[in-house]
């Protein structure tokens, strides 16, 4: 793909000096004026904007704020290039939404090292964006059939991210643990749709099949070596395991069961029980919670229940913010 690099001075000899150092890497666009640069910004779409501060009809910093407070144009790295270098100005630059600084005169090594260092950051940017993209798509595939979930797996990942953050997780772990807490019914994608959206209560055979989407969700998440996918087919192939060992589909006890499907275990079924769903009605939060209190120690791991327990408030706002997400993403439909 071609990196397209806008370069903006009124200066013709600035703009000459720019194009030699960078243009066997990349197409440039130039523009004299901050009139002409947001006019090639909206024509072009560039990857990252040159900016010089001091120009005639509207300055840098009124081009650069006028990119950052649209919405399309926003995320387009902008360097500043220019002779003013005192750290107000700089300070100044920052404020108005700029990602560095090169001071003139340039020196082409400098700008040839922090274009690529900016370009560097977006990919990277983008990258994570698609990563999320596609963690959110293999979410929802896992209920892609099954029509009550509603918002079901984005709540209870809410939920044991609060769980995680209570046992002693750090930043980088709650967040990982949010993100594979969405994928932990991908495995439902295997199960038949006459069984996902029965009516009523599944009978002994239906049960053995539907307790393969367990399975199923590991084989498909544990083919990636990447760090969050082990951790959310962890979870996938063991959030019905029980503390007791009378869980499925290993029939794993205690600490065999990998903390994070212990914790998965507390939300998925608080989360479960409070929503309405083909076969039941939703549970009162108030009897919900009794059930996970009497569970501990038997379905669920009583360290995690106690953290669930002293952080109810927290659970409940959630729960509140998502009824209230549901609710608006209703009345759009």
């Amino acid at each position: 793909m071609t990196v397209k690099i806008l370069i903006v001075d009124d200066e013709v000899i600035n703009l000459e000096m720019l194009r030699h150092i960078l243009k066997s890497e990349y197409q440039l666009i130039y523009a004299r004026s901050g009139t002409e640069a947001i006019s090639a910004v909206e024509k072009h779409h560039p990857n990252l904007i040159l900016l010089d501060i001091q120009m005639p009809d509207m300055d840098g910093y009124t081009v650069c704020r006028t990119l950052k407070a649209n919405p399309k144009f926003e995320a387009i790295p902008v360097i500043f290039i220019t002779s003013m270098s005192d750290a107000g100005n700089e300070v100044a630059g920052f404020e108005a939404g700029c990602v560095d600084y090169i001071a003139k005169p340039v020196v082409p090594s400098i700008v040839k090292a922090r274009v690529k260092t900016h370009l560097s950051l977006v990919k990277a940017t983008q990258l994570e964006k698609s990563h999320r993209d596609a963690i959110f798509m293999l979410g929802e595939a896992g209920h892609y059939n099954d029509t009550d979930t509603g918002v079901h797996i984005w709540r209870m990942a809410e939920y044991s991210k609060v769980i995680a953050t209570a046992m002693g997780w750090n930043v980088i772990e709650v967040e990982m643990l949010e993100l594979a807490a969405t994928m932990h019914d991908t495995g439902k994608i295997g199960i038949p749709d006459m069984i996902l959206c029965k009516p009523g209560k599944l009978d002994e055979l239906e049960w053995q099949i539907m307790r393969r989407h367990c399975q199923i969700g590991f084989d498909i998440l544990s083919k990636s070596d990447a760090p969050l996918f082990q951790l959310a087919a962890k979870i996938a192939l063991s959030h019905h395991e029980q503390w007791d060992g009378n869980g499925y589909p290993q029939a794993l006890a205690g600490t065999d069961i990998p903390e994070s499907a212990r914790i998965v275990a507390v939300a998925d079924v608080f989360d479960a029980l409070t929503m309405q769903r083909a076969y039941k009605e939703a549970w009162p939060v108030e009897n919900a919670i009794k059930l996970i209190r009497e569970g501990a120690g038997k379905h669920f791991d009583p360290e995690i229940v106690g953290c669930f327990l002293d952080n109810q408030a927290k659970i409940l706002e959630i729960r509140s913010d998502w009824d209230c997400k549901e609710s608006e993403l209703g009345k759009a439909s």
